[in-house]
């Protein structure tokens, strides 16, 4: 929880504000558009980039957060139903 006064810290891993628009998030757009066969490859993929270049264009932690979100997606286990719970 945020103190008083101060706003609260986004998330850059979980739910990043620069993939949403409206009430949709990129990832649920691209399940819509190529399937979850092919987006849950991707998040596998993705996993692996964020590894590769770990440390060297964001914060190494944030950077394997990432990758481990991406592993959990592409496994069918998606981290956000864990802020729903």
């Amino acid at each position: 929880m945020a103190k008083r006064g101060r706003p609260k810290k986004e998330d850059l891993v979980n739910s990043p504000k620069h993939y949403v628009s409206g009430e949709l998030e990129c990832i649920d757009a691209m399940v819509a558009a190529f399937g979850l066969q092919r987006v849950e490859e991707y998040a596998e993929i993705a996993a692996f980039k964020y590894l590769w270049r770990q440390g060297k264009k964001d914060d190494a932690e944030q950077d394997k957060a990432k990758a481990v979100w991406y592993l959990r997606y592409s496994s069918g286990d998606d981290p956000r139903k864990d802020q729903q719970k």
